[in-house]
């Protein structure tokens, strides 16, 4: 433990040096010149600072202050040395920050009685600081794994409506880093980035409840099929909302709004602008190009400049044109993107 004695007058600094190192893992460190001693504390990490009050510049009060104005002092033990009849010094000196007091002359046994018990508040808050740092730590294991199996279930719910969706999980992953570029873009910070990515996957998931016979129709839907397909907007909300789960709070948010339309065309609540969640407003451009872009049964893939030309004609119409202009900013990372998750037929 190193104890910082901080006096002017070397007899004293000698006598304390003296009794301070006959206690147990104490290490006592001098000063006479006030400013050093400050400077000392005020750059490594003292356990015990004992200061004499009649110093020149900084006295005792001054080297209190601005000792206790540095935050990871403001728990360090100080002991006061002055005369015995300074009783106002005293009350300045507890108001300042100052825990405890020695009176001169310094009597052995009572100096030695208080810096043991300084030391020992100080081993106290060290422990609990570590504990703290402990209980922290876990804390943040504990929740890294709620997290990790949040991702499963998200992971696996999306793959179960893969499983009966001609789209390709390959689409999933596009949709879902384009959305991040997007949030990227528009600035949010990187947790945000990271849910959508995660949360994304499942905007379909609802098409568990959409019946085979619309599902895998390789021709261009009916009215009233078309109908039946709209219902998977709500059906996925159905499935996810209600959970304590940020990312499948999202998810839910996502699956019931990416389908709403910038003037309000869209389905299945006909939602316009800002009222569309801006999730929903990210993800519906994404999901839109990707789905342009994509070979299907019923479709060519189109060309990229096609695509790109479709997605900036919706700009203010289908697609919010704030999240529009941010998508067509990251043209170079889209591609990449694309290149990294290819269907695999393409492959």
């Amino acid at each position: 433990m190193n104890v910082v004695i901080v006096d002017d007058t070397q007899i004293n600094v000698t006598l304390m040096q003296a009794l301070v190192n006959r206690i147990d893992g104490c290490k006592p460190v001098c000063f006479t010149d006030s400013a050093a001693g400050l400077a000392w504390c005020l750059t490594n990490q003292p356990d015990l600072v004992i200061v004499d009050y009649m110093m020149p510049a900084p006295d005792g009060i001054e080297f209190i202050q601005r000792l206790r104005a540095e935050p990871d002092k403001a728990e360090l033990p100080i002991l006061m040395v002055t005369a015995d009849h300074e009783k106002e010094v005293r009350y300045r000196a507890l108001e300042t920050g100052a825990n405890d007091f020695l009176t001169k002359p310094v009597d052995r046994i009572e100096f030695t009685s208080r810096v043991k018990n300084m030391l020992a508040i100080r081993r106290s808050h060290l422990a609990l600081t570590d504990r703290a740092a402990w209980l922290a730590e876990e804390v943040g294991k504990a929740t890294a794994e709620i997290r990790e199996r949040e991702r499963e279930a998200v992971f696996r719910l999306a793959r179960a409506a893969e499983f009966r969706d001609p789209e390709t999980g390959a689409h999933i992953q596009r949709m879902a880093h384009y959305s991040k570029l997007i949030a990227a873009q528009l600035g949010l910070d990187r947790a945000q980035q990271d849910l959508i990515l995660e949360a994304a996957p499942m905007h379909d998931v609802g098409k568990l409840g959409t019946p085979d016979m619309i599902l895998l129709k390789p021709g261009k839907l009916t009215p009233e099929e078309f109908a039946v397909m709209k219902q998977h907007a709500t059906i996925g909300w159905e499935i996810l909302k209600g959970s304590a789960a940020p990312t499948l709070q999202v998810a839910a948010e996502i699956a019931h709004t990416h389908h709403e339309k910038y003037d309000g065309s869209g389905y299945p609540r006909g939602l316009a602008g800002e009222q569309i969640p801006l999730f929903g407003r990210i993800v519906a451009i994404a999901d839109v190009f990707d789905a342009l872009t994509s070979a299907r049964p019923y479709k060519a893939a189109w060309e990229l400049d096609r695509a790109w030309a479709f997605i900036a004609e919706g700009r203010g119409t289908h697609f919010d044109p704030v999240c529009t202009d941010a998508f067509l900013a990251v043209q170079k990372a889209v591609i990449a993107v694309r290149d990294q998750f290819r269907d695999p037929d393409e492959e």
